[in-house]
């Protein structure tokens, strides 16, 4: 452990964000990680933790990540280009291209940047300025992807919102014709999974009538794949599905390779020459200045390397094994409502626990009465086998299982067995 390893957990409690400190130590969280093993995290007792969060996709430092960063870093090309012209960014917008269509490509670090881009191309190519999203997304926290929010603590303290952004009821394809037929939509953006809303499918008939209405008002049509892109629900893009391609795909997340911050929103020439073709200063209107860095950009090709079709077979077959496993093994216990999701991208809803000793109020937190203890305590009960699990964000009721694409089968089968046992316990406790 180096020096600052031994003091930097500290210094982030009394410098950083000490709320979140005191929430990963008051629920027991293995935070003190202060190593990598096998793509796994290596606690600072000792431990060895798999990690269930989802952004790790690749493994905790990949191998072959960490090998072409070392390797740029090793020469003496220049890391930012003045003219923002990077032969890196070239090399990986053309690999996506080629595994899209999408001739476009806009970068940054993080997928509220790439739903901000996103917005801003639909304003500037329709010159509208409305921008719909549905009840319980997730799309970042920039301020124009924070105004798309489902309502709660990630949204409401941060009003008056970008105006001329709303949200349609989830699934209801009613509200969806309505809001289309004034004719003044820019954009609708949605997720084809919702993550923190309780891993969500968005219904086929929704996606259908989307696609249509999108299509037949000029509307940029958004697919944030964040949590469901580079393979996660077992395709490059969860939206190849579609009756029809989106206007624009945003990606972040994997596409650093879990190494470096990277992401991109993603587009078509002929939307992205409408916003921003007419001539040099327009070329330039949305830019992030680090955005092209060539690290990121050697990370993203990297990335791109590792996801072929043999992994995306493999996580088709392990996921679909996975949720088997988990509706014949789970899906009868008391505590469990529903086994939800697709590919690598799972859920547990569970059934709220009545015992009033397991809610929140009960151990000093009356702000979160109303929120469901069950997914937390499951989390918290299953740190001690080695399992770093979180809850969706939304939905505290939905506890979300999003392994890395190279767990072990084995490794899967075990983690339903303790799943099982700290539920029981549960169960009992709250009796």
């Amino acid at each position: 452990m180096d020096e600052v390893q031994a003091r930097g957990f500290h210094e982030f409690m009394c410098y950083v964000n000490p709320m979140l400190a005191q929430r990963a130590q008051l629920g027991g969280e293995p935070w003190h990680v202060v190593a990598t093993d096998d793509g796994r995290l290596v606690h600072s007792d000792g431990r060895i933790y798999e990690d269930f969060h989802g952004t790790q996709a690749l493994g905790h430092r990949n191998p072959h990540i960490t090998a072409a960063v070392k390797c740029f870093l090793d020469t003496d090309a220049p890391n930012w280009y003045p003219a923002r012209v990077t032969p890196y960014a070239g090399r990986l917008a053309r690999m996506l291209a080629e595994r899209t269509g999408y001739e476009r490509s806009s970068f940054a670090a993080s997928g509220s940047e790439g739903v901000e881009a996103a917005m801003k191309l639909a304003r500037a190519a329709t010159h509208r300025t409305r921008i719909l999203g549905l009840d319980g997304a997730y799309h970042g926290c920039g301020m124009g992807s924070t105004a798309l929010m489902a309502k709660g603590p990630f949204r409401d303290p941060f009003g008056p919102h970008v105006p001329g952004v709303e949200s349609l009821p989830f699934g209801d394809l009613d509200a969806l014709h309505a809001a289309f037929a004034a004719g003044d939509v820019a954009a609708v953006v949605v997720e084809p999974i919702q993550g923190e809303a309780g891993v969500r499918v968005l219904p086929d008939d929704y996606v259908a009538a989307l696609c249509e209405l999108t299509a037949r008002h000029d509307a940029l049509l958004v697919a944030d794949e964040v949590q469901t892109g580079l393979g996660r629900t077992g395709t490059f893009l969860r939206s190849v599905r579609w009756p029809r391609r989106p206007d624009a795909v945003v990606l972040a997340k994997l596409l650093g390779g879990g190494l470096v911050a990277t992401s991109a929103m993603l587009t078509t020439p002929a939307w992205f020459q409408r916003a921003y073709g007419r001539d040099f200063e327009g070329g330039e209107s949305h830019n992030v200045t680090f955005g092209y860095n060539a690290m990121s950009m050697v990370a993203g090709i990297a990335a791109l390397e590792l996801l072929d079709e043999a992994l995306f077979e493999r996580i088709r077959t392990l996921g679909a094994w996975f949720r088997a496993e988990l509706v014949g093994q789970l899906g009868d216990h008391p505590l469990v409502e529903e086994v939800r999701g697709e590919g690598l991208m799972l859920g547990l809803k569970l059934r709220r626990l009545d015992h009033p000793w397991l809610s929140f109020e009960h151990f000093g937190f009356e702000g979160l009465a109303e929120r469901a203890s069950v997914s937390p305590l499951l989390c918290h009960r299953l740190y001690r086998h080695g399992w770093f699990f979180f809850t969706c964000g939304h939905d505290w009721s939905v506890f979300r299982l999003q392994p890395r694409y190279y767990v072990p089968q084995e490794t899967l089968a075990q983690v339903i067995v303790d799943i099982r046992t700290e539920l029981d316990w549960l169960l009992e406790t709250s009796r």
